[in-house]
């Protein structure tokens, strides 16, 4: 059998720099703010576009299939789709340097969405590719190790980035030069040109499926489906709000008074957060008893946390401050034993738990406060895989249909941070945290109302999940 191990660690690499640029916008978003003189609700504009970049290339490739009647990217081949989406990246991330340059914000925006447009088609490719690259039963695996990476890439990238922009950790310098962020999207220009050129000359399996396009919107006639889309909004939606505000959060005097270049560490925290979770909830891919299970699922959290803390130490933060996160994840591992590896109760525990972390958050201030919304990370970790099993139940020849609809919901992280902003403007930031109240209270009642649906057809709400997205 070929050894396809090189080539899915190369794969594997593009997971990282999803998870490394999506996560940097927590401190690019509040540079951005500072530099350009944005009210709250327009700095959000930067989700917008990288998430709306998402949506749009969803659609386009979806309506592209339905009107021709084929598949484009089984057409072309994954590993094409790739190359073609790295390319497509490759020019987003260049462009951002003469957008910089000339300061202009709408320019910055259209870098962005550019960078998102490649994003949204190297992620389509990427995840069946994945899966194609070994023996079709270990094709889980493989997706929650490539997860696990993605999570990784969120931890580090407000790391590095504040690094590259800020320079030196405990230096006084606030300012960003123009330098420091032409360095930044030049290096993110050469990597994803080094891994598409590996890609193009590499030998690789052609992957190709049989499976014929459904035409029309068959799959919105489950119930399932459509309260499950909503639900993948609200999800994405109040993942990345609640860190995309944060800059801001910090800056105000009862929760820190932070500066820009002091925030990489919560920032951080928040996406590790999600880290955490998710490796937590692979260890239900594999074939183990249910004590190492069992002891897994207390000690693989603990680890990921001493990962975090590691990071932030060698990049030179006081990391006293977080030791006292460790309460919010043994919350986490209560939740875990709670919801006993079944979909829907897992996702009503974590979505109860979020709603309370967020209530803490909003009737408190100080680290109480701070710490309670960063464990919002924590509830969010284990969701995707939750809502997509539930919302894909009993779809049958329209699951890769309904699959297509649940990833273009990712809109809800263009959608719901500037609906924070604005409340925030109109408000404060503090109190625009009553979004993420409501976000959750959604994701509770689709745990409740997706069961009820199952079950009204007949089919099994419990059956086991893993991984993350």
């Amino acid at each position: 059998m070929v050894n396809y191990n090189r080539a899915l660690a190369t794969l594997i690499t593009v997971f990282f720099f999803w998870g490394f640029v999506a996560a940097s916008n927590g401190i690019f978003i509040p540079f951005c703010k500072s530099h350009f003189e944005l009210s709250q609700f327009q700095s959000q504009l930067i989700d917008f576009t990288f998430y709306g970049g998402y949506f749009i290339g969803s659609v386009m490739l979806w309506l592209g299939s339905q009107l021709s009647g084929t598949d484009i990217l089984n057409k072309i081949g994954y590993k094409n789709g790739i190359v073609y989406g790295l390319f497509i990246s490759i020019v987003g991330a260049l462009l951002m340097i003469p957008a910089v340059n000339v300061g202009s914000f709408s320019f910055i925006l259209t870098a962005f969405f550019v960078i998102a447009l490649g994003f949204s088609l190297q992620q389509t490719a990427a995840q069946p590719f994945a899966v194609a690259l070994g023996n079709p039963e270990s094709g889980a695996h493989r997706l929650n190790l490539a997860g696990g990476v993605n999570s990784f890439g969120t931890l580090l990238g407000p790391i590095l980035v504040s690094f590259i922009l800020f320079g030196a950790v405990g230096s006084a310098n606030k300012e960003v030069s123009i330098t420091s962020i032409n360095t930044l999207y030049l290096i993110l220009a050469g990597v994803f040109l080094a891994v598409a050129l590996f890609f193009l000359f590499s030998k690789l399996p052609r992957v190709t499926t049989d499976e014929k396009i459904e035409r029309g919107f068959g799959a919105l006639v489950y119930p399932q489906l459509v309260w499950g889309m909503v639900a993948i909004f609200v999800y994405v939606g109040v993942e990345v709000t609640i860190q995309s505000n944060m800059g801001a959060l910090l800056k105000m005097p009862e929760f820190g008074g932070y500066e820009e270049s002091k925030i990489s560490m919560f920032i951080s925290l928040y996406w590790g957060s999600l880290m955490i979770g998710r490796w937590t909830g692979a260890v239900s891919a594999f074939s183990l008893s249910k004590t190492t299970k069992n002891v897994l699922t207390v000690v693989v959290p603990f680890l990921a946390f001493g990962v975090i803390l590691l990071s932030n130490l060698l990049n030179g933060e006081d990391i006293g401050p977080l030791w006292i996160y460790a309460v919010c994840i043994a919350v986490l591992i209560a939740g875990f034993f709670i919801g006993a590896e079944k979909p829907a109760q897992t996702l009503l525990v974590f979505s109860i738990l979020g709603v309370i972390a967020m209530l803490i958050g909003l009737f408190t201030t100080g680290k109480v406060a701070l710490y309670a919304f960063i464990s919002g990370g924590l509830c969010c970790s284990i969701m995707w895989p939750c809502i997509f099993a539930l919302s894909i139940t009993g779809l049958g020849k329209f699951t890769s249909q309904g699959s297509s609809f649940l990833i273009m919901m990712i809109l809800g992280g263009a959608i719901i941070p500037p609906i924070q902003g604005y409340i925030a403007d109109i408000t404060n930031i503090h109190a625009s945290y009553w979004v993420t109240v409501a976000c959750f209270i959604y994701l509770a009642f689709f745990a409740v109302k997706v069961r009820s649906v199952l079950i009204k057809q007949g089919l099994n709400p419990d059956v086991t999940t893993s991984g993350g997205h």
